[in-house]
């Protein structure tokens, strides 16, 4: 009977990884679309398919074998040993995690290819605003907003990694980082940074960049 009730609850996982799977791939793809249709891309729609689904399989990679996992251990040890609930800060981190497996993408829509040495490059504060707050500049750009950063930065570096990381590990504070602090919040605290950097490096993995 417990074999029967645990390969039906693999199942429903399998299932659920598998809608998982079909949403995001549709999410993503819709994304690509507009956006290249939008701002005039060259870029063909069969290249987007192949670059979406690469991705998106090395994501539910990564989840099953090792994010899942650990996630698991994560919320089991901070209950059982530091008396604390972080089953909100993994599910934060879960859809921390996917998010970062596209974002190195995101800013490509504000990407040249050459340098403009009339124009000058960019300060790297809004260089790397246009990784950190790209959904929101995207957006402002659909809503018929006029912004003229051009970078010629792909964001597919350990660079670019670290600082993303950084990033997350102030809004990690910044939700987690109530006093006074304990072991168990700062593990909080750095979930999103962890969750974000495995994301960020199965992109990269892809990408062949390691």
């Amino acid at each position: 009977m417990k074999a029967s009730k645990l390969t039906q609850f693999l199942k429903a996982i399998d299932a659920l990884l598998a809608g998982l799977h079909n949403a995001l791939h549709g999410f993503v793809l819709f994304y690509f679309k507009n956006v290249n249709r939008r701002f005039r891309s060259k870029l063909p729609v069969w290249k987007m398919e192949i670059e979406t689904s690469e991705h998106l399989h090395m994501a539910i990679k990564a989840f099953k074998r090792i994010v899942l996992p650990l996630s698991l251990l994560y919320v089991c040890t901070d209950f059982y040993f530091f008396g604390r609930n972080a089953l909100d800060s993994a599910l934060w981190g879960l859809l921390i995690f996917f998010y970062s497996n596209f974002v190195p993408d995101f800013p490509s829509i504000f990407r040249r290819k050459k340098a403009d040495v009339t124009k000058g490059s960019l300060p790297w504060y809004k260089k790397y605003a246009l990784l950190l707050f790209a959904p929101l500049l995207i957006v402002l750009l659909f809503s018929g907003l006029q912004l003229g950063w051009r970078t010629t930065e792909t964001f597919h570096n350990f660079r670019s990694l670290t600082i993303y990381g950084a990033f997350l590990l102030l809004l990690g504070f910044l939700l987690f980082g109530n006093f006074p602090m304990s072991i168990g919040r700062i593990t909080e605290i750095l979930s999103p940074s962890f969750y974000g950097a495995m994301g960020y490096m199965a992109h990269l993995k892809v990408d062949g960049i390691w």
